[in-house]
């Protein structure tokens, strides 16, 4: 077994990070064992330096790279010469002094109010209750596309209205489930449960056979192409509209953090700057020392 290979091993038994998520390291690792092969001429890990690191970046800025994805790779990197060090074959990184490089995030637009409300007329004109069902439960409740593939039919009780996600590092969530998210599920279940190859999991497409991630993006995009217009319409961006839509109507981010499934707050207060201009409208009708001549 290769150094990578109990790296990958470590990762995904002790640290129970999704397949997801070891795939992407995976990748990452052989690309730089690619390029240490192909410019430094070896593809030993443990011979590696920051001046080869540097290198590493530069070609891949070459290749028009984003900064985004190459911090990526070098957080891969990262994780992988951590773990060496912790089982004693290097006693320092050579990413001990390399940055992670600088970018301005592409801020993420999401889908507004409106634009959901309309897409529920888009579904009365052209009735798909797969594609419906799997929208809904995108951003009624904010969970990610791997969640909903994987989502198992015991992990849906309606008697509670409560949906037990299990998601990065097989940790459990549970998210209450709408009375009209309800009737939208047993809608689809009407459905579902004619297929002849009925199994364990809850969401399945019309043969039976367990959605991959690529449908759903398909799906989603596709649909919400009808009712805007944006550049991002991914199942990503219901995630972001749930978040900044129930932030704007007044949940508690805390609340909305442990729905989401994020391990830290600041990853949900990215979702409060979408709703920046709210808080400006809001703070301007209500506060007394507002003024129409004098707003922020």
């Amino acid at each position: 077994m290769t150094l990578i290979d109990k790296f990958l091993e470590y990762i995904r038994v002790e640290k129970r990070y999704s397949e997801n998520t070891v795939t992407s390291y995976k990748k990452d690792l052989h690309d730089f064992i690619a390029f240490l092969m192909d410019t430094e001429g070896i593809e030993d890990t443990l011979r590696v330096d920051k001046k080869i690191v540097r290198n590493f970046i530069i070609s891949l800025n070459e290749k028009k790279l984003t900064n985004r994805s190459i911090n990526r790779k070098l957080s891969s990197l990262r994780s992988y010469y951590l773990f060496l060090m912790k089982v004693g074959d290097i006693k320092v990184s050579p990413l001990e002094a390399i940055d992670s490089l600088k970018f301005y995030a592409e801020k993420q637009i999401p889908m507004s109010q409106e634009e959901m409300e309309e897409l529920q007329q888009v579904f009365t004109e052209k009735p798909d209750i797969l594609t419906k069902a799997i929208i809904e439960t995108l951003y009624q409740t904010g969970m990610r596309k791997s969640e909903l593939c994987t989502l198992q039919f015991h992990d849906v009780d309606f008697s509670s209205r409560i949906l037990k996600v299990h998601g990065k590092g097989n940790k459990q969530r549970q998210i209450p489930m709408s009375p009209d998210l309800e009737n939208i599920l047993q809608e689809y279940l009407t459905e579902r449960n004619s297929l002849p190859d009925y199994n364990h999991l809850f969401f399945v497409n019309h043969r039976g056979k367990k959605l991959t991630e690529k449908f759903v993006y398909s799906k989603v995009n596709f649909y919400l192409s009808y009712v805007s217009s944006k550049k991002k319409k991914s199942p990503h961006m219901l995630r972001h509209s749930f978040a900044t839509h129930v932030l704007d109507n007044g949940a508690e981010i805390f609340a909305v953090k442990e729905i989401l499934g994020h391990a830290s707050l600041a990853s949900t207060q990215v979702y409060t700057n979408a709703s920046i201009e709210q808080l400006k409208k809001v703070i301007n009708q209500a506060h007394p020392r507002a003024t129409k001549k004098d707003e922020l």
